[in-house]
């Protein structure tokens, strides 16, 4: 293992939408696994971060198809080509990181992949597709797979649509995962068995995050409308979306 300002030098430059927060937040949740799983890859920038944070005999498995498709704000669309860029990149990123032989890469659509690996998992990384449907899907089937006390981080909560309304329909009043905070629109769960007082205090705290996701929704609308200053004073700073 490595220390965190390592890992991001090593991630630096490798394109992605994950913030230095949160990449702190996969890294020291990686540094306590032996068993991970990430959905939606990329090129590479949170798995180099958790395969530098990971033990040395940690397993790491990758789940992204590469198909051009669900890569980023408003490409959704499937793109043979484009999806052999970001494998060939992918790969390129890993090798330059040092972390290719920690990384397992399963280019396979993620609900496709559930067979491609056995046992409970430590740590859950979810930042696939982020339409309601396939989201929904990859915390359930995946979700199951988390070990008590494991934990599931998912990318993009309380900001992209489809995400925030899949965790809202399972885990806002379930009763298999607490909410513990987020970084930015990474947000963090531990399983844990919810019953009583306990699971209402976990919607709760969810809900709370609910302006936060209508301010979200707010910049994004301003971003597509291209009225940039109104986005700024929404506290939107830079890139081209919020995260």
């Amino acid at each position: 293992m490595t220390d965190f300002q390592a890992a991001m030098r090593a991630a630096d430059g490798v394109e992605g939408w994950l913030t230095e927060a949160q990449a702190r937040r996969l890294f020291e949740r990686a540094a306590q696994a032996r068993r991970i799983v990430e959905i939606g890859s990329f090129r590479g920038r949170s798995a180099i971060v958790m395969a530098l944070a990971a033990p040395a005999d940690a397993e790491l498995v990758a789940i992204d198809p590469h198909a051009g498709n669900d890569r980023g704000p408003q490409e959704i669309e499937a793109d043979a080509a484009r999806g052999e860029e970001d494998n060939r990149a992918f790969v390129a990123n890993l090798e330059r990181a040092g972390v290719a032989g920690r990384v397992r890469h399963v280019r396979l659509p993620s609900q496709d992949a559930l067979g491609e690996v056995a046992g409970e998992l430590d740590l859950l990384y979810v930042d696939g597709a982020h339409r309601y449907a396939p989201a929904r899907d990859d915390l359930a089937r995946w979700g199951e797979r988390v070990r008590p006390g494991g934990r599931l981080l998912v990318h993009d909560s309380f900001s992209s649509v489809g995400v925030t309304l899949a965790s809202l329909r399972l885990l806002l009043a379930g009763r298999e995962f607490r909410y513990l905070g987020r970084s930015g629109s990474l947000a963090e769960y531990v399983r844990e068995r919810l019953d009583g007082r306990a699971r209402r205090a976990n919607a709760v705290s969810q809900l709370a995050e609910l302006p936060w996701f209508a301010r979200n929704l707010a910049v994004k609308l301003a971003i597509v409308l291209r009225l940039r200053p109104l986005a700024r004073l929404l506290g939107h700073r830079s890139g081209p979306w919020p995260y």
